[in-house]
């Protein structure tokens, strides 16, 4: 599989360091500054694949342009939502199959089936608050972060109508650290994922890639590993 990266900052040089682990062969790197003759070059590669972290105003700016090296994309970039309904316009109009994700980590999957199950269970309960907390990097620009709208997102879906304080810590160099928490008057739950190593991120991305090839549609890393509402009840 021949792969363009869109972005080569931390992230997109993690990807680009186990790409190869994963049967993926980096042909081109993309960066918001590229000259038209990157763009070519990379144009003329036969990717079978984009894979964005860029930034989210670079991704607004570009997408266009990245859905037509690929049939199918990976992205990576936060802090677009409000171009989603734009962007997943693009990829159906190009037939395009496209992986869409705030994390890549199994793991921040795994805990987002978890806060559906609880907090459909809390929903019940009159005596217990809900709250999200997030800590990152002080680098990170978007917050709360994808993953704490993700949570808070599946909170909702399962039902859970209260209030949910929403939290965020920016500092040092923290890969990411997503906090749920439910507290009653004398006891509280909660459930925590940790990310002690970013290249997580980039091996879920890169098995994003070998999933979305030969597919088109909308994805989330939900249909990447099989989680669906069924498996979570």
């Amino acid at each position: 599989m021949r792969a363009v990266l869109f972005g080569h900052g931390r992230m997109g040089r993690l990807v680009g360091l186990h790409a190869a682990a994963h049967g993926v062969e980096v042909v081109g790197v993309l960066t918001s500054a590229s000259v038209d003759e990157t763009w070519a070059a990379a144009a003329s590669t036969g990717a079978d694949v984009v894979i964005d972290f860029a930034t989210g105003d670079a991704l607004r700016v570009n997408l266009e342009r990245l859905s037509t090296l690929a049939p199918t994309l990976v992205l990576g970039s936060t802090g677009w939502g409000d171009y989603e309904a734009t962007a997943r316009a693009i990829v159906e109009r190009r037939g395009a199959g496209a992986v869409v994700a705030s994390n890549f980590s199994v793991g921040a999957y795994l805990m987002e089936a978890a806060v559906r199950v609880v907090s459909a269970a809390v929903e019940r309960l009159d005596d217990y608050d809900a709250f999200l907390h997030e800590a990152h990097h002080s680098k990170k620009r978007d917050a709360p972060s994808g993953t704490a709208l993700l949570l808070l997102d599946a909170m909702r879906q399962a039902g859970l109508t209260r209030h949910v304080d929403v939290s965020s810590t920016r500092a040092g160099h923290i890969p990411g650290t997503h906090v749920a928490g439910f507290d009653g008057p004398a006891e509280t739950v909660t459930l925590t994922h940790t990310v002690r190593d970013r290249a997580t991120f980039a091996h879920g991305a890169l098995r994003a890639a070998r999933w979305v090839h030969g597919r088109s549609g909308w994805y989330s890393m939900r249909d990447v590993l099989g989680i669906t509402e069924n498996a979570e009840r």
